[in-house]
């Protein structure tokens, strides 16, 4: 690492806010250490306000380190950096004068158990990753979410301490991202909360909690509001920055399509305060994005983010339906058991928590959302979720969602977007 003293992921987040700037990152990684430091380096050479991402390959999420080493030994080709197979001295050589104050790195991997990460990662000297219980373990595995939950405790209360320099460690939420192109954004909202708390319980003080673009800017604009009254009232006492994801589905094909979508993420984030910004590429619908395109869409968000006002009112005390629906989902959690690991497990038993679309083996499967006509993400049913009548409107109430128009609203964002285009995308 830099011979001057480290900086925590959150300070250097929360510094770069102060100071008035949108930190930006990408999503990349590579299997070699000379690619993947190829890659950070022009990262942090890119004319933007940025941190480093460590994004691991498929054998490593799924804790097959041996297949990843015999990649690695073979040249066969990854999807990621494989961070337990390289070793902790291999990783810090790789990050040596390049991770440090200026330019933090944060590793994300998709485990639902991932503890060998957690302790790589930490030799490595990094002290920020993302995931957690439930974002971790619904969309991307069929582990028993009991499972997860222990795992994940372990794992927060590894990363508490940091890597042993005086640095806490820093977790992300995903559950802002869990599917949430389809999921109405109160429950999104209400579970990136309950994961700040499961890891604020074993230790962990410095969280981001993450949402991702979806369908309609104002109710975007209201769930991020929503996060940060919501963070302050039940995490008051840690530190808290928010993070927006670039739309995260069916991407547009089109230049001025991809380009307007980054812009309005870009606008989003400035407008509700959100201190980072994950972005995405021109290249998303057709292939995985090179370096140089990364950069690209790094250097564009900061440029834009530069010539943006930013929001001077952050708090919100309206209480929206987002914010509503979140409380009531949060509160309806915590009164199901005093441990909140248990709490959570319990919920998705019960169908207290329920996310739409989401196939896992505990989740209740009962719970449907669509677009509505007024272009807002509403529940046709809330399956046995505690929400108000007033959440699901009479005229959605128990309207089936078939598979044609499922596959309509999985692209919405595509074809709103490249139909602004000159010639439309055939």
């Amino acid at each position: 690492m830099n011979a001057s003293a480290p900086v925590a992921f959150g300070r250097h987040v929360a510094e770069r806010a102060a100071a008035g700037s949108l930190v930006v990152q990408p999503r990349l990684g590579f299997a070699t250490t000379e690619r993947m430091r190829g890659a950070l380096e022009a990262v942090r050479a890119a004319r933007a306000d940025t941190v480093g991402t460590l994004t691991l390959d498929s054998y490593t999420r799924v804790n097959d380190h041996a297949a990843a080493a015999e990649a690695l030994r073979t040249g066969a080709n990854l999807n990621g950096f494989p961070l337990v197979a390289h070793g902790a001295d291999r990783t810090r050589r790789m990050l040596e004068g390049l991770a440090g104050p200026d330019f933090p790195v944060q590793v994300r991997h998709g485990s639902a158990q991932p503890l060998q990460i957690f302790r790589a990662l930490l030799d490595s000297g990094l002290d920020a990753t993302e995931g957690g219980p439930v974002s971790y373990c619904l969309p991307y595995s069929r582990v028993p979410l009991e499972r997860a939950v222990d795992a994940w405790a372990e794992c927060c209360r590894l990363l508490a301490d940091g890597p042993g320099d005086g640095r806490p460690g820093h977790l992300e939420s995903f559950a802002g991202c869990m599917l949430g192109q389809l999921c109405p954004p109160g429950l999104l909202v209400a579970l990136g909360i309950l994961e700040g708390l499961f890891a604020r319980h074993h230790g962990v003080r410095s969280l981001s909690l993450s949402y991702s673009q979806q369908v309609d800017a104002g109710q975007d604009a209201e769930a991020l509001r929503a996060l940060r009254t919501l963070s302050a009232e039940f995490l008051p006492d840690m530190d808290v920055h928010l993070v927006l994801y670039t739309f995260m589905g069916l991407f547009p094909r089109t230049p001025e399509g991809s380009a307007t979508i980054l812009r309005d993420s870009v606008d989003l984030a400035a407008s509700t305060g959100a201190e980072r910004l994950i972005v995405k590429t021109a290249a998303e619908a057709e292939r995985i994005p090179t370096v140089a395109e990364n950069v690209t869409a790094l250097e564009q968000a900061a440029a834009r983010a530069r010539s943006t006002a930013p929001a001077t009112e952050l708090a919100d005390t309206t209480v929206t339906e987002t914010y509503a629906e979140a409380r009531l989902l949060i509160e309806a959690v915590l009164a199901l058991d005093t441990d909140i690991g248990r709490a959570l497990v319990t919920a998705f038993a019960r169908g207290v928590l329920d996310v739409p679309y989401c196939l896992h083996p505990d989740n209740a499967k009962r719970a449907r959302a669509r677009i509505a006509p007024d272009g807002r993400l509403r529940w046709s049913d809330p399956g046995r979720m505690p929400l108000p009548a007033a959440a699901v409107p009479s005229a959605e109430r128990n309207r089936r969602v078939g598979s044609a128009e499922l596959l309509r609203m999985l692209s919405h964002n595509q074809r709103s977007y490249d139909a602004l285009a000159p010639a439309a995308v055939a």
